[in-house]
């Protein structure tokens, strides 16, 4: 661990210190891959027209799952983050097809956007760091 970064990594995050969790990975290789897990989604999103915001962290969770419980926790993070955000972009949809609603869908849709792209940003920042993170407004799916 770098002088420069406490290691947070297993000691502050109790379910993972308790079921003895340990990664195989070496230490720049699950700062990677949890970059990528709090990162794969709005990539995904760009790529796709926000379609597929989904499948990038959970491609990572199964790839990643049973070698690092600190990417692990990042992918499943991002997943549940953006099934709560599903959620409202949906009901964004619904609210469209109403004329009244128009500038309410337009208003959640900004906040879908700028919260989102914040929380995956503030997520990377701290996966580099090597540090959990937990995602603000999910339906917890995967653990």
């Amino acid at each position: 661990m770098s002088a420069n970064y406490p290691d947070y990594r297993y000691d502050s995050y109790p379910d993972y210190r308790d079921q003895g969790a340990v990664s195989t990975m070496s230490e720049s290789e699950e700062r990677t891959w949890t970059v990528l897990a709090h990162l794969s989604a709005p990539i995904a999103a760009v790529l796709s027209a926000g379609s597929l915001s989904l499948l990038g962290p959970l491609i990572i969770y199964f790839l990643v799952r049973k070698r690092s419980p600190l990417a692990r926790n990042a992918a499943a993070g991002a997943f549940n983050f953006n099934v709560s955000f599903w959620v409202l972009y949906v009901v964004a949809w619904v609210l469209i097809f109403t004329v009244i609603a128009i500038p309410v869908a337009v208003a959640i849709w900004l906040v879908i956007f700028v919260v989102s792209a914040i929380t995956h940003i503030v997520g990377a920042i701290r996966g580099a760091r090597g540090e959990y993170f937990t995602y603000p407004f999910q339906i917890k799916i995967l653990r």
